[in-house]
């Protein structure tokens, strides 16, 4: 059962609405063979507008996902990070055409089922950047490192943005592609998805959250390429330069006008 209170909506419509609205869903994976599979299998349930982004597997994750038919798969060799995952996604994305992509965690993290309400979402509020709340209160073997690290992500958030958020290290989210479009990104690890999501709601972007399940296999079966140290490092420098763009702007908007503008110089 869906959470929170968006509407149910089945399959099939959720599958003529992916068409419709122009949606596509991103799978970036890095030496995923046990879960990447399922987690193809079970979004293409509701769509078959899947980008899979081999981020230099050396596993046999190619080998799986070139099983599948009818889907788009980018994949470079070698490993470049997450965030150049994504940035390769959104490119592959806006030059197919497609107006949003929701992303989703190829390690089995997230629900396929729980794409419908990205979408009801999307068909009721109108265009948006929205975030996947997990349910990391109540879901089981939820690694401290994990809680503490979004509660910190959450509180800069608001300090660069003034957006509050409930979970703003989420990796299921559904974007909107016009403005990332027009956008130059600096960020190619996992702390592209802390620029991202500041950038957009600097440019203007209306952000929201639905709330989502999250599934963390006990420890001893965990799977994760997020490096504590050296990403949470990383992830604390992009928001400090953010935080001092953010100070500079209030009074000296054109030393970030190359961070926070489109290529344009307009605002989404």
């Amino acid at each position: 059962m869906p959470v929170g209170n968006e509407p149910i909506i089945k399959a099939d419509t959720v599958s003529r609405s992916f068409a419709d609205l122009r949606v596509c869903v991103i799978i970036p994976t890095y030496n995923n063979t046990a879960t990447i599979a399922k987690v193809i299998s079970d979004t293409l349930q509701f769509t078959d507008h899947i980008i899979v982004v081999n981020d230099g597997s050396t596993d046999d994750t190619e080998k799986i996902i070139r099983e599948f038919d009818h889907i788009t798969i980018q994949s470079y060799l070698p490993n470049r990070g997450k965030g150049m995952a994504l940035r390769t996604g959104f490119k592959k994305a806006i030059e197919l055409g497609y107006r949003y992509a929701i992303t989703i965690d190829s390690d089995g993290q997230h629900f396929a089922k729980d794409l419908p309400l990205f979408i009801g979402k999307l068909n009721n509020e109108g265009p948006a950047l929205i975030m996947g709340a997990r349910n990391m209160d109540t879901a089981d073997n939820v690694p401290g490192k994990s809680s503490f690290g979004n509660k910190f992500s959450n509180f800069w958030y608001k300090v660069e943005t003034g957006i509050e958020l409930p979970d703003t290290q989420t990796g299921y989210r559904l974007y909107p592609l016009e403005p990332i479009s027009k956008m130059k990104f600096f960020t190619r690890k996992y702390e592209f998805e802390i620029e991202v999501i500041v950038r957009l709601a600097w440019a203007g972007v209306k952000v929201s959250s639905v709330p989502i399940t999250v599934y963390y296999p006990p420890k001893e079966e965990r799977i994760s390429h997020f490096r504590p140290f050296k990403d949470f490092t990383r992830i604390s420098i992009v928001n400090t330069v953010l935080v001092t763009i953010c100070f500079f702007i209030s009074g000296h908007e054109t030393f970030s006008e190359s961070f926070i503008k489109t290529k344009t110089g307009n605002r989404s």
